[in-house]
């Protein structure tokens, strides 16, 4: 069994920084690409940004320049630096993650999300 755990999220002003992280713990072989989505009420979820296990990075067009993704392979370990933030930013943070079990198999898991809010 894998577990995401993420943390950091919580309520800013326009214009400051949060940084989330998520540790994936459990049955672990190697951990692939890893991921940030955000959701808001009504709408799909939708990627905010991206890393591979050689730290390739890829972003939505909303956060470039402003968010920045990084990742611990020692740590199982993916953060998101958040700077510039403004209220459309306000969502719940989801934690993806691809994942090799012992045995083989790939398995693709989801963290439980985390309330960010921009607001005055």
């Amino acid at each position: 069994q894998v577990q995401l755990v993420e943390s950091g999220g919580g309520l800013v002003q326009p214009g400051e920084s949060l940084r989330l992280s998520c540790a994936a713990s459990g049955s672990i072989f190697s951990v692939d690409d890893m991921a940030w989505y955000r959701q808001t009420p009504g709408k799909e979820r939708e990627l905010t940004a991206t890393i591979t296990r050689g730290g390739g990075t890829r972003y939505g067009d909303s956060v470039k320049g402003r968010f920045a993704i990084s990742r611990d392979n020692a740590k199982n370990t993916v953060y998101l630096q958040m700077n510039s933030l403004n209220p459309e930013d306000t969502a719940v943070y989801y934690c993806n993650a691809e994942i090799f079990a012992p045995s083989g198999a790939f398995y693709d898991y989801w963290g439980q999300g985390t309330q960010v809010t921009v607001s005055s």
